[in-house]
């Protein structure tokens, strides 16, 4: 009789627990058959995504730092032509400068020495010319005397040859006036400018930036002294290192595509014009240079860059976002729909991964619709289910 009431009671029980089992609610995730179900409305709630698997042009880019450098043809030291002492500095570190622009002023020394000499030489050139006016004139009066026998012909021939001497040394004296008149412009005076110490402007020979600055006021300088380095950022470097095992992957000539944290939404394009033949023994890199235009100055020079260099690898394949890739267990699955509400997990076999995409080689067919967002929801789902069931 009391094995008969414990029967009773047991079986009262469980009546009681299967009459209070929840069934899933319209919204809730579930999975049967190994394929995960959910409702549209929880795919919209977790940004689940789909697009079709497609043949997609896959062009491989090596990325590697560099840092913004000076094009070396367009830095420019500037020095004095002459010996000097420095009246005023007029610029200073880090101005932007035109072609031609005034930098510094210096009292020229040597041009005050020619400045002198020039005085001289104009002096010399109006004597001659007076002289040579004066055998001229006599040489005339000789000729009309030979005329008519009132003084031997050889009289007339020494006055004609002392005429023509005259001449010849007006034009000598004159071409050493046009030499130092010549010297004084390359200074940048012209003949109205020239005083006895002339002030000598030193000018920009090209538009660019100030990197240096050595010049003081009343410093002696020297034609040796460098003053300032003007560098036209026009133009800029990237220098990239490239490890030695990726020297093979690129070209010169090729396109680089260069970011810097100033600019994170901007790309920078360049071409690749330097890979080094020597690498570095301690790092077991090459150089790698980037010429990149820069009109609007907003690469400075030192700034830290990442470059993006494409390589050998390129060819047409099937791929899929690399947000659709997920790991369960030691497989690789991508998840395709089957219906609106019905996902299914398909192993596949993973090729290269560039930029954001990854290759499938097996397991999968163009025009599959596959989830790029959301996948590793799906893949919690069908794991909870794999360990329910252990």
């Amino acid at each position: 009789m009391k094995r008969q009431m414990l029967l009773l009671a047991a079986a009262v029980g469980l009546a009681a627990c299967s009459g209070s089992k929840k069934e899933p609610a319209a919204n809730e995730e579930k999975s049967e058959s190994g394929f995960v179900q959910i409702s549209p409305e929880a795919q919209r709630h977790f940004g689940i995504q789909v697009e079709p698997a497609a043949v997609q042009e896959l062009n491989e880019l090596l990325q590697v730092p560099g840092t913004v450098q000076p094009v070396d043809s367009r830095v420019n030291t500037i020095r004095p032509l002459a010996r000097g002492r420095l009246h005023e500095v007029l610029v200073k570190v880090g101005d932007r400068v035109s072609k031609g622009q005034a930098l510094a002023t210096y009292d020229n020394m040597e041009a005050g020495e020619l400045a002198a000499q020039l005085a001289g030489a104009r002096a010399d050139v109006e004597r001659l010319r007076g002289q040579e006016r004066q055998l001229g004139r006599q040489a005339e009066r000789a000729r009309a005397l030979a005329e008519i026998g009132a003084v031997p012909k050889k009289e007339y021939e020494q006055a004609a040859a002392d005429h023509k001497a005259a001449g010849q040394s007006v034009q000598s004296q004159e071409s050493v006036l046009a030499g130092i008149q010549a010297r004084l412009r390359r200074f940048g005076f012209n003949n109205a400018e020239i005083q006895t110490t002339p002030i000598t402007t030193i000018a920009a020979p090209l538009a660019g930036v100030i990197t240096k600055q050595e010049a003081s006021p009343g410093e002696v300088v020297e034609p040796a002294t460098a003053l300032f380095t003007i560098a036209d950022l026009s133009t800029v470097w990237v220098q990239a290192e490239v490890y030695e095992k990726d020297l093979g992957r690129l070209r010169v000539g090729q396109d680089a595509q260069i970011t810097v944290d100033t600019y994170p939404d901007q790309n920078f394009t360049g071409r690749v014009t330097y890979v080094s033949d020597v690498l570095d023994p301690q790092t077991r890199t090459a150089r790698v240079r980037c010429e990149v235009p820069n009109g609007a100055m907003k690469l400075k020079l030192d700034m830290y860059a990442t470059v993006q260099l494409p390589t050998t690898f390129s060819r047409k394949t099937l791929a899929v976002p690399s947000g659709a890739i997920q790991e369960v267990g030691d497989k690789t699955v991508v998840f395709v729909r089957k219906s609106a509400t019905e996902f299914e997990p398909r192993g596949v076999t993973a090729g290269k991964t560039v930029r954001g995409l990854v290759e499938i080689l097996s397991g999968l067919t163009a025009g599959e619709p596959v989830v790029k967002a959301g996948a590793f929801h799906l893949k919690s789902i069908l794991v909870g289910k794999e360990l329910g069931e252990e």
